[in-house]
């Protein structure tokens, strides 16, 4: 199957991140967002990543112009009819994401592939609510997406082979690198890394250390580009209390439980970067 059209939903970090790659490497992208309000932070997020890559001397005013040029904004779902595949990236919630590949399953054209950017949810959970469960994939982005080589390809049991080589073909074209898991809570990524931060913020929430000293050993001790509080808040808070949630629940294990600071700052609104507060102040 040629892909030429893309559809994504959500103009989010991760959803504006997603249509700038496709967009840069040549595919007609729509970008689809249930506000203008949010497509128009997303068109201005992708303005501004374009222009710090020309900063860097990595792309041309040109390919900034072009790269706009094949984006198109919609708030409407019912646009995804032409794409050949859509990638969802809306909010970290089994419900909504269900309900929106109940609704491209009826749009979509029927050879069409629907992927998640979930980040810990079922696959196989969600595309068991389509007629097109093998046609049904995650693509986990990682962000900053520009930036980051990685594409963790996720297989539900229904994933057909053909579909695998789709989105491997497809991550190539991007300059990136897929890497596949198998359909498990929090997949590889999120469930190594999640646990991880939650213990961070346990260690804060118990006194351990400062914020400051558990980023610095981390970076320091263990060679991390960034510490794992500071990643929290660029992650966002909400979406990392989410996928804590969702492998204490999906395996039952206690170890998973979500630190009670986690909680209490979601509660207050702290959510990181995007809330200008999180465990550092922006």
């Amino acid at each position: 199957m040629t892909i030429k059209t893309v559809g994504v939903i959500g103009a989010g970090t991760m959803g504006n991140g997603i249509a700038q790659v496709f967009a840069s490497s040549g595919f007609k992208v729509i970008m689809q967002d249930i506000s203008d309000e949010g497509l128009k932070h997303g068109m201005t997020s992708i303005a501004g990543s374009l222009d710090r890559l020309i900063k860097s001397e990595k792309i041309t005013e040109a390919d900034k112009v072009s790269t706009l040029e094949r984006i198109t904004e919609t708030a409407e779902l019912s646009s995804m009819k032409g794409a050949d595949l859509v990638v969802e990236a809306a909010s970290e919630n089994f419900e909504i994401k269900t309900q929106v590949f109940a609704e491209l399953d009826k749009i979509c054209k029927p050879e069409a592939i629907l992927a998640s950017n979930t980040s810990s949810i079922s696959l196989t959970k969600i595309a068991a609510t389509t007629n097109r469960a093998d046609k049904v994939i995650g693509m986990h982005f990682m962000n900053p997406v520009p930036l980051m080589k990685l594409i963790e390809v996720i297989r539900a049991l229904q994933t057909s082979d053909e579909t695998c080589a789709v989105v491997e073909g497809l991550a190539e074209k991007l300059g990136k690198t897929a890497l596949m898991a198998n359909d498990s809570p929090g997949f590889v990524a999120n469930r190594i890394l999640v646990p991880m931060i939650n213990e961070a913020i346990f260690t804060l929430h118990e006194g351990v250390a400062t914020v400051e000293a558990i980023d610095e050993i981390m970076k320091l001790g263990m060679n991390h580009p960034i510490g794992p509080l500071a990643l929290a808040d660029l992650i966002g808070l909400d979406v990392l209390l989410s996928i804590t949630r969702v492998l204490q629940n999906e395996t039952g294990d206690p170890k998973f439980r979500p630190c009670p600071l986690l909680i209490k700052m979601v509660d207050a609104g702290y959510l990181g970067r995007k809330a200008g507060r999180g465990f550092y102040e922006y």
